[in-house]
């Protein structure tokens, strides 16, 4: 049975990806993509013009899942339709799939991620450091001896992968 907007079992109805604003979402992806491809440039180097047409397909990408995502009668998450759009554009024998691949080469994928991971790090709510108040100051030490331990964790894991091959 496929979910629709009237019974998807979300609590917040913000989370609903059946009832964003197409337009004001649309804003917001190329305020997204001019400082990707500020960011694009400053780890590669490459020229803002070079890299348009690349950042322009992934908008592309983006918009057409956020309105299939909204309009389509059966429940499928927008990242799903975007991650859809864009493979069915560079499976290879589909007619322009070598002009998408050769643009998207010269984005740089984790230069696009840095931005979006440091909002997603500075957006907090008010919960948030409401919660993080009434935890005291033990909470800072079990979070410092996570992050460290995720470190020394990966250092670990890279060095061994490294040794091995």
């Amino acid at each position: 049975m496929s979910k629709t907007a009237e019974n998807l079992p979300l609590g917040n109805e913000e989370l609903d990806e059946r009832r964003i604003r197409i337009g004001e979402t649309a804003i917001l992806l190329l305020i997204a993509c001019v400082i990707g491809t500020i960011a694009n440039h400053v780890s590669t180097g490459t020229g803002a013009f070079e890299a348009l047409p690349g950042m322009a397909f992934l908008y592309l990408c983006s918009v057409v899942g956020l309105m299939l995502a909204r309009f389509v009668p059966f429940y499928l998450p927008a990242v799903a339709w975007v991650s859809l759009i864009a493979i069915v554009a560079t499976i290879p024998g589909v007619p322009g799939s070598d002009w998408v691949v050769r643009q998207a080469d010269k984005i740089n994928f984790l230069s696009l991620a840095t931005p979006a991971l440091a909002y997603g790090g500075l957006a907090l709510s008010a919960k948030e450091f409401a919660i993080a108040r009434s935890s005291g100051w033990k909470i800072v030490i079990v979070a410092i001896c996570v992050m460290l331990g995720t470190y020394m964790g990966s250092v670990v894991i890279a060095d061994l992968t490294l040794r091995l091959f």
